[in-house]
């Protein structure tokens, strides 16, 4: 898969590579956004546990289907 993926990527253009590039800067984005909700112990907004588990949940949930629909992309 990796091998496959590697293909791929050098069959790119030049801005296919930077939109990759974008693509999974935003996703290790959303990914340490939803972390940093659940797990920092002083959050700037008040909100309760369940609620920051909720919207932390949903943030990395997103990052997961921006992920997938990376590694789908065979254009």
């Amino acid at each position: 898969m990796l091998n496959k993926f590697y293909r791929n990527f050098q069959k790119k253009s030049l801005k296919e590579r930077f939109l990759l590039f974008i693509g999974i800067l935003f996703f290790l984005l959303y990914f340490v956004l939803g972390l940093f909700v659940i797990f920092m112990k002083n959050f700037p907004i008040n909100m309760n546990m369940t609620a920051r588990i909720a919207f932390g949940g949903l943030l990395i949930g997103y990052a997961l289907i921006r992920f997938l629909r990376i590694v789908n992309d065979d254009n």
